[in-house]
């Protein structure tokens, strides 16, 4: 089946959020529907350990997110249906949202001089995995950013891979494949790196 991949817009927020209506994101009972709301470019008062109070607001938030260019990533079409996400953001516009301030003090938050993108979450509809999506995504992400002068993309793998529905940021050995390397290590996570290389045709002539 040929899987296409949309850098999602401002027009794609509805598809956005029916992706996350209908997908289940783990199978653990005590699973709630995020709308990947906390990994993005915002650091609203909401944000804080009650997660958001409802998952109606959870959407509503999603929804301006995407309509204003906050929450960025891909989106991954199958027959005209999402069938997969990848939040992928700028590093920097990201420290100060709620999961980066709960999950992710202990990564480095990176040097001044560079421009990294980051990515933070993938979301793949479980009849669907273990068929390549991810990579997709992430070679995606990697070209865009490239072409966009990022210097490297970066990843935050765990050490211990679970499954694909309960370790949403990827397992390790996606991004070895696709050319990631390991920058740094913290108690529980792998930052992993791939060093983005002008394009050709961005060069002046």
């Amino acid at each position: 089946m040929p899987i296409e991949i949309r850098k999602l817009t401002p027009a794609l927020a509805e598809d956005y959020v029916r992706f996350f209506d209908v997908t289940p994101h783990s199978e653990r009972p005590d699973s709630f529907k995020c709308y990947c709301v906390m990994w993005c470019s915002d650091n609203h008062h909401l944000l804080n350990r009650r997660f958001l109070p409802s998952e109606k607001i959870r959407r509503e938030h999603a929804v301006r997110y995407v309509k204003n260019d906050i929450l960025q990533g891909y989106l991954a079409y199958c027959d005209g249906k999402v069938v997969g996400w990848c939040n992928a953001n700028t590093k920097a516009d990201c420290l100060k949202c709620f999961s980066w301030r709960v999950g992710m003090r202990s990564v480095p938050t990176g040097e001044a001089d560079k421009k990294i993108k980051s990515i933070f979450c993938f979301a793949i509809a479980p009849e669907m995995r273990r068929q390549g999506i991810s990579s997709l995504l992430l070679e995606r992400v990697c070209r865009d950013a490239a072409r966009d002068g990022f210097d490297f993309v970066e990843a935050y793998p765990g050490k211990e891979f679970a499954s694909e529905a309960d370790d949403f940021m990827g397992p390790a050995e996606l991004y070895r494949k696709n050319g990631f390397t390991i920058y740094t290590e913290t108690d529980d996570k792998l930052v992993m790196r791939k060093k983005l290389e002008v394009p050709q045709c961005s060069l002046p002539k």
